[in-house]
């Protein structure tokens, strides 16, 4: 949480992440797309607002928000998937998402998965940690799906 609460350290790391992905002879920097899970997936928001061209961004369980008027560097398509039983996304953070994406103008989708928790599968033979922690299969599933024509549909935009 205490990450969420400061962009610019999420900036930072997220210059870090693409300076290491530059360095890779097969990256064309004209063609990054974001795809992040909960903090990653914040991360990849806030380099957006802070203007890094991304081409497309896909978001799971972080539909968090940006400094005011920031969102306005948004200018690529967003995808986000979100469960309504994780407690550090509540509807009320999920509407001031849509919100700041709709007042910017950003190519946005919002997928809520009915039932969800926030989770990933945990570690072979343990138990998720903390009660809203539980996976999903068939959400999981449909999440991957939602950021992967996000995704294709970026390439040919």
């Amino acid at each position: 949480m205490p990450l969420l609460a400061d962009p610019d350290r999420m900036r930072r790391i997220g210059h870090a992440a693409l300076d290491e992905l530059r360095t890779e002879p097969r990256t064309d920097p004209d063609r990054i797309a974001a795809i992040g899970y909960g903090t990653g997936a914040a991360i990849a928001l806030e380099l957006r607002r802070g203007g890094v061209d991304l081409r497309a961004i896909g978001t799971v369980n972080a539909t968090t928000t940006g400094r005011p008027g920031e969102a306005a560097h948004i200018r690529c398509p967003v995808w986000a998937g979100v469960g309504p039983e994780v407690p550090i996304m509540p509807p009320a953070q999920r509407n001031a998402f849509t919100a700041e994406m709709q007042a910017a103008g950003v190519d946005w989708r919002l997928a809520i998965y009915g039932g969800a928790l926030h989770a990933l599968p945990p570690p072979a033979g343990r138990p998720p940690r903390g009660p809203c922690v539980g996976y999903h299969p068939q959400h999981a599933q449909r999440a991957c799906v939602g950021v992967h024509v996000n995704m294709a549909l970026a390439r040919f935009s």
